[in-house]
């Protein structure tokens, strides 16, 4: 059987590079950070980590996880409910509650868990769904394994998310979904209108903040510190894997009676293992860290106008964000692997996105500044983009 499983993976693998889709690994050789190094020896400049805050090799929490490997060994062995949970990973989800204003937090093994089970738990097929049409895979995924009415709403689009809400009066319970940053545009949607929406129309908010927890609002608390509705969410999911230091593990926070049922239902959460100590005492101390300064949110903002600002002066087509992403649009899949690889060898590693990880036609380079950037590799990075832009047409 597997001869003709095999023949058919393979044709079907040729027809993805034939279309220019294949993806390729890159393999570093260094820790992650601002400048890292490539099996070839390669010294690059890294603008395509989520490392927004420069936290990924940050010697205060390399020290804070050789401390929890110290103290509390190197993995746990079992799931939360059984004997996997420590006096840490209770300190962790508090610290996350306090940053986000909410009143409990639950870890997962990663934020896709956190997304996969976070709907099935709490919703029937009586309740609704209301989602926004570009929320993350998990999110969608999540959805799936949840019997409840699907409703999808155009992208941060308030009056077909009214409509949508109006679909769905029938439901005893709604949630709106969305991410708080689309991480292909780097956009922010209208949390909130989002949120008057819900309360005009009986419904409850889930925010994603995976990729603006650390980076949006003046002290990096999100989408709800933003538009200033700290604490009127009911949910909030998000990652240790971006911002908040860059190694591995979910969370959902928000109110006390949801989390407490998640612990109860939630699939992920029962089946998977504790996240490891030396991962755990590192994301306090991280927390700790944001409340103790707000220098990271401010470099890294500082970065991202004047990025922004270069490279559309440049010429270059660039999505509107309130992030510290950066899409630098190129609509055609072989010309943003083509860039990306001319980009590569001008020291700047940067990934061409295309279908299916984006629409069809609408390819681009996904730029992400980061707090660790000196105005010197930012300099380096729109230099090249502007010479190899030129080389391959892309701008004048």
């Amino acid at each position: 059987m597997y001869d003709n499983f095999k023949e058919f993976l393979t044709k079907e693998i040729q027809d993805i590079r034939d279309a220019g889709l294949y993806k390729e690994e890159r393999i570093i050789v260094s820790p992650q950070g601002a400048e890292i190094t490539l099996e070839s020896g390669q010294k690059v400049l890294n603008f395509c980590a989520n490392n927004y805050l420069g936290l990924s090799n940050h010697p205060e929490l390399v020290k804070a996880a050789k401390e929890g490997l110290d103290h509390h060994g190197y993995g746990m062995s079992s799931v939360r409910f059984i004997c996997g949970t420590t006096d840490l990973h209770k300190k962790l989800e508090q610290k996350i509650a306090e940053f986000f204003g909410t009143e409990d937090t639950i870890l997962y093994a990663a934020a896709f868990d956190a997304n996969g089970g976070v709907f099935e738990p709490l919703l029937t097929e009586q309740d609704a769904i209301i989602s926004d049409a570009l929320n993350h895979a998990s999110i969608i995924d999540g959805v799936r394994l949840c019997k409840a009415q699907r409703f999808r709403y155009k992208s941060a689009d308030m009056e077909d998310l009214k409509e949508q809400l109006k679909a769905a009066k029938d439901a005893r319970f709604k949630v709106i979904v969305t991410d708080s940053v689309f991480s292909m545009d780097g956009h922010v949607p209208d949390v909130k209108r989002i949120v008057e929406l819900a309360n005009q129309y009986g419904a409850m908010v889930m925010l994603d903040e995976s990729h603006s927890a650390g980076v949006v609002g003046k002290t990096g608390r999100g989408a709800t510190e933003l538009y200033d509705v700290r604490g009127q969410v009911e949910l909030i999911t998000g990652t240790l894997g971006k911002s908040f230091g860059g190694a591995i593990g979910g969370f959902t926070t928000g109110k006390k009676e949801i989390i407490e049922m998640l612990r109860q239902r939630s699939r992920p959460y029962l089946f998977s293992n504790s996240l490891p100590p030396m991962v755990v005492n590192a994301g306090i101390r991280m927390f700790e860290m944001m409340t103790e300064t707000n220098e990271l949110q401010d470099k890294l903002h500082q970065n991202t106008d004047y990025f922004l600002s270069k490279m559309t002066d440049a010429g270059f087509d660039i999505r509107p964000t309130q992030s510290a992403i950066c899409a630098v649009m190129l609509y055609d899949a072989k010309l943003s692997q083509d860039m990306a690889a001319k980009l590569l060898d001008e020291g700047i590693y940067v990934i061409g996105f295309y279908y299916p990880v984006v629409a069809k036609g609408l390819a681009r380079i996904r730029v992400q500044l980061s707090a660790a950037h000196t105005r010197e590799h930012l300099d380096k990075t729109i230099a090249a983009f502007i010479k190899v832009g030129k080389e391959l047409k892309v701008i004048k």
